[in-house]
């Protein structure tokens, strides 16, 4: 994948549509962030033949309102419920690097550990967390997309972690979601459905997470609207019908 392989500026600085890339690794900070902010763009690759990995770098043993909740059993189960949503998706496979909830760092044990996960599957493309998003909450989310971040500039050098033994690889785009400056487009009309149906495969985070909870049909239903209108206010900026958003950077 070289630089000619990326999809050019369009009017306004907004690309669009990026050519389906052989393989593709989202990393993401908790089960569930990755359909939320890739999905439908996972959907649409998968389906064009890209070999999509995901990592997710926690737990989730924190996803539960339930005070009573025990956590080794919501960790098992959201592991489940993340390898569903990823078949939903067309993803081959899944890797759980298992950090606790709420606790990831983004120093040089997790930066090695990604690294790794980039060097063994290869991708050309990578997506993540935008660390850079204002006034963000969740410390994961930010740790997350750092760990994206400096993953691809250990991953790419050959002087950064030796002793991993696999040779040095280097990405040739990043999209971040969640980013405040949007600059690329993914056209997901085609791959709506399969995102909703991979995010709907957290059972557990219904009630938390997507408000589905006393009426689920109703809810449900309010919940795949609400997501379709997110898309398609992504997709008005550069006149598509439903899009994911992201911030690309593919000078790496």
């Amino acid at each position: 994948m070289t630089d000619s392989y990326l999809a050019p500026r369009a009017t306004g600085g907004i690309s669009v549509d990026l050519p389906a890339p052989r393989r593709a690794l989202a990393i993401g900070a908790h089960p569930d962030d990755i359909d939320f902010g890739c999905g439908g763009t996972l959907a649409k690759w998968a389906d064009a033949g890209c070999a999509v990995t995901e990592l997710v770098l926690t737990d989730g043993s924190k996803g539960s309102w339930d005070p009573k909740a025990d956590r080794d059993t919501l960790v098992a189960l959201r592991q489940e419920e993340q390898r569903a949503a990823a078949a939903a998706l067309g993803a081959g496979n899944v890797v759980f690097l298992a950090h606790v909830d709420g606790e990831l760092g983004s120093g040089l044990a997790e930066r090695a550990e990604v690294c790794r996960v980039i060097r063994e599957t290869r991708p050309d493309v990578v997506l993540g967390h935008d660390p850079w998003k204002r006034y963000r909450l969740h410390p994961d989310h930010r740790h997350a997309g750092f760990l994206a971040v400096e993953g691809i500039v250990a991953a790419r050098d050959p002087h950064f972690f030796p002793d991993q033994g696999l040779s040095p690889h280097r990405p040739a785009c990043l999209l971040l979601w969640e980013a405040d400056v949007v600059d690329h487009l993914e056209g997901i009309e085609g791959s709506l459905p399969a995102k909703l149906a991979a995010l709907l495969a957290h059972r557990s985070q219904w009630e938390n997470t997507m408000g589905i909870d006393a009426d689920p049909a109703s809810e449900q239903q309010r919940f795949e609207t609400r997501i379709r209108e997110r898309a398609a206010e992504a997709g008005a900026a550069a006149g598509l019908p439903l899009a994911e958003a992201f911030k690309r950077i593919d000078r790496l």
